[in-house]
């Protein structure tokens, strides 16, 4: 306490000796008090309770005193910003000082003191300043707009400040305007949407004739800002690289990257047989690799930036290989940044020359940086696929030097290799089991684990391998617990008598003593696959994940069975008819195969399997009971939801009949229903009802009405229908086929007369004949009249029954058919025509 007391009595007589000499007459002892002050603040003693004393120093012409009391100003200003008001009379008086440093330093400090109530005072001096006769002070008052900016923008912007910039660009020296772009740019950064940089060509043209002028950083600025714009075309494009050209022999690093950026933006529009292309990637290289002689700190900067440049265009520095070699005296951070960048510029032509520099960095003393050396062979192997070969060559002879940890090294990255390149360097894994038991790093261990699992096959005792492994399971990284449950699992689906134990040991070890979930998990998944024994087949498949056959999941893996007509006794041949495959697909593209594209089954005995005509309709039955009900999106493609049904028509309307079934854990809600646009404007005709929560593992049956006033637009097939269904989880499609039965309206009966001069009113064009065969029709007239398919007539010619049917779809298209049937044959010939009803 007491040498806190004594301090502050030091720091009192301190201050009161300082304001003493500020207000002194004599101006060399002003000076000195001032000096004291500053020495005073800098060392971080707090001489605020000077600021009236210092402020009136700032009536003086003598320019280093002035600098001193401004500096000051700057660093208590926000501290003490009532007193700061006193000094705004001082700049605005020394913003129209005959001396045009004073009228820039005064301007300068005026953008450094951050105090809200004075901003507005120093508006009119901006002003003046920015159109100053004297370039400095210009050139000061433009970066002072942007601190201005921070502080109060709308400020800024309603003094048209803003404006005054951009007049700027076009000033007469060079410094001027690189300043004034700095200041857009700083103002553009913390607005993106206000476009002040609108640069056009003119523009661009001013900021290229004062890059030559200007100062190292003014030149960054306006590199920076040209990098920002988009040419015309390739020639603008070709026309500014070559201005930019120069700045790459500049001394300052900053200033070559930033020509470097612009180069390779522009390169982007200049076509590559263009030779002046050739010649700009010669010029890029030399820059660059002269970079790498500054000191460390430099080269790494330079380094990153190459890093991105060979990454988008290696063809750079293809030739450039060995100055990217590491000297024993570069910094660690210096050696990975130039390792990473030779495996980039690694290619078949170097890859000698690389490979032989990997290996001799593999065997130096720095132990981070010999583990990615060895790691970069596997990445130059991975990388030029004809050099694997070598690297794994080279790999092996780094491993015959048996240094532990080059050794395990090598092991991840042949397993790697092995991965990218199967069933190709298998050689060499015995070699690689020689070392088994000096790996002691668990992504080691794991690799070689992996390995032995992988290729089993090839390795006699690998169950003995793995099963040492196995002993101290427990101890082992869950990297290595998983890959060892993944690998003895391998292992028994290729010798399944010989490991049958090990693999019962390891799931147990797995499933029922660890607490990782993962591992847990994994472990369940692999017995339940090994216990089911249709899935063995599909491990790596869609089916290991769902745990289902593919058959389950996958369309048009199994077929749709249909109803058929009932079996007919009176077959002359006693027998069926060999089966057609069933197609849910009509065959036709055009309405009248879609039409005529019928289901319908021959007569059968007791007999074994009933027979399919060769005319099919994907889901219709004309003549049988009804449709069967179809899965039309399966629970697992719909988070749980699964979505069956079926079609009718009732009264004239058709029906959507659905069954909505929840093999979720969480109650549905809020359904909806969309159709896309289809080839006959099925819509539905009100909401989707369901009017209570579906729960888990409850089922609703769902009757929903359609029209046929909806959008219209061809599907292939006529008859497919794509469908949306929203719940409270998500939205999910399906597609599927209505019988065109469904279309068939009850007004389809036509009148003799009319249908006779119909058929003969139709071109031959719109005509098509179908056999139907192996079909027996015995008074199907009423069931297909039921169907809405009408019977018109009915007559006898020359042995052979003549049926003329008539067709009328919700569309208004008629459609006409003549069946021929001769007694005793089933085959049968079914003439149809059709044209749009007017």
């Amino acid at each position: 306490m007491r040498s806190v007391m004594f301090r502050f009595h030091v720091c009192a007589g301190e201050i009161f000796e300082l304001k003493a000499e500020l207000n002194s007459d004599k101006k060399e002892k002003k000076k000195e008090a001032v000096k004291k002050v500053i020495a005073s603040m800098t060392v971080g003693k707090d001489v605020s309770a000077l600021f009236p004393d210092v402020v009136n120093c700032m009536q003086t012409d003598n320019l280093e005193l002035k600098k001193l009391v401004y500096l000051y100003l700057m660093n208590y200003a926000k501290s003490q910003p009532d007193m700061a008001i006193m000094a705004v009379n001082t700049f605005v008086k020394d913003c129209e000082d005959p001396n045009p440093l004073i009228r820039a330093l005064a301007v300068r400090t005026m953008g450094c003191i951050r105090v809200d109530k004075i901003t507005e005072y120093l508006c009119e001096p901006l002003r003046k300043c920015l159109k100053d006769e004297d370039p400095y002070v210009r050139k000061t008052a433009a970066v002072c707009v942007a601190k201005l900016h921070d502080i109060n923008a709308q400020l800024v912007e309603d003094q048209g400040f803003l404006d005054t910039l951009k007049d700027l660009i076009s000033d007469s020296n060079p410094m001027v305007v690189a300043n004034a772009v700095a200041a857009l740019s700083e103002i553009a950064e913390s607005h993106p949407n206000s476009n002040l940089l609108d640069l056009n060509p003119q523009s661009i043209n001013k900021l290229l004739t004062a890059l030559n002028e200007c100062t190292e950083w003014g030149q960054i600025f306006i590199l920076d800002c040209l990098a920002n714009y988009t040419p015309r075309d390739d020639r603008e494009s070709q026309s500014i690289c070559e201005r930019v050209t120069p700045r790459l022999s500049h001394a300052n690093s900053a200033v070559v990257l930033s020509a470097v950026k612009v180069l390779m933006k522009f390169m982007e529009m200049l076509p590559k047989d263009l030779d002046y292309y050739g010649t700009l990637l010669k010029k890029l290289a030399p820059p660059l690799v002269t970079l790498l002689s500054a000191e460390p700190e430099l080269q790494y900067v330079a380094l990153r930036n190459i890093n991105l440049i060979v990454q988008k265009r290696p063809e750079i520095l293809k030739h450039e290989m060995k100055v990217f070699f590491v000297k024993y005296n570069d910094p660690i951070y210096v050696k990975l940044e130039k390792l990473d960048i030779m495996i980039r510029l690694a290619s078949q032509a170097n890859i000698a020359q690389v490979l032989a520099e990997l290996k001799e960095y593999a065997t130096e003393v720095d132990v981070d940086f010999v583990r990615k050396a060895v790691r970069a062979i596997g990445r130059c192997a991975i990388k030029v696929e004809q050099s694997a070969e070598r690297c794994v060559s080279t790999l092996l002879d780094l491993i015959q030097t048996k240094v532990n940890y080059v050794v395990q090294e090598a092991i991840v990255v042949i397993k790697d290799i092995f991965r990218k390149y199967p069933n190709k360097y298998e050689s060499v894994i015995a070699t690689l089991c020689e070392n088994l038991d000096s790996l002691d790093e668990p992504e080691a261990r794991a690799a070689m684990i992996w390995i032995v699992g992988e290729y089993a096959e090839r390795i006699d005792n690998a169950d003995e391998l793995l099963e040492s492994f196995l002993e101290g399971f427990h101890d082992e990284s869950t990297q290595v617990q998983l890959q060892l449950l993944t690998a003895i699992v391998k292992l028994f689906l290729k010798k399944p008598t010989e490991t049958q134990e090990l693999v019962q040991q390891v799931l147990s070890l797995a499933t029922q003593d660890s607490d990782n979930p993962d591992l847990r998990d994994r472990g369940y998944i692999y017995w339940r696959l090994l216990s089911t024994d249709p899935l063995i087949c599909h491990i790596g498949t869609l089916a290991s994940v769902y745990h289902k056959p593919p058959s389950a999941f996958v369309e048009g893996s199994r077929g749709v069975m249909h109803k058929r007509l009932p079996a007919h006794v009176g077959n002359a041949a006693g027998g069926s008819a060999p089966e057609a495959a069933p197609s849910i697909i009509p065959s036709q593209g055009d309405l009248l195969g879609d039409l005529l594209n019928l289901d319908l089954a021959p007569p059968t005995t007791a007999g074994p399997t009933p027979s399919t005509s060769g005319m099919q309709m994907g889901g219709m039955d004309l003549l049988g009971g009804g449709l069967d009900s179809l899965v039309w999106l399966p629970a697992m493609k719909a988070k749980g939801l699964e979505i069956s049904g079926t079609f009718a028509r009732r009264a004239g309307v058709i029906q959507m009949e659905l069954v909505l079934t929840n093999k979720a854990m969480s109650v549905m809600t809020d359904f909806a229903i969309q159709f896309n646009r289809n080839s006959f404007g099925l819509a539905p005709a009100g909401p989707l009802q369901v009017l209570t929560p579906l729960g888990p593992n409850q089922t609703i049956e769902v009757s929903l009405p359609l029209s046929t006033v909806g959008p219209v637009m061809k599907m292939d097939p006529l008859n497919n229908l794509q469908v949306a269904v929203k719940n409270n989880i998500d939205v999910f499609y399906f597609s599927c086929q209505y019988p065109i039965s469904m279309l068939f309206v009850e007004d389809g009966k036509m009148e003799r007369q009319v249908f006779l001069a119909t058929w003969k009113d139709i071109p031959n064009d719109n005509e098509s004949q179908f056999q139907i065969q192996d079909c027996h029709l015995n008074s199907a007239s009423n069931k297909l009249q039921g169907s809405n398919i009408f019977t018109i007539a009915k007559r006898t010619v020359e042995g052979q029954d003549m049926l003329y049917m008539s067709i009328k779809l919700s569309n208004g298209i008629w459609v006409l058919a003549e069946l021929k049937v001769q007694a005793g044959n089933p085959n049968y010939t079914v003439s149809s025509g059709t044209r749009r009803d007017r």
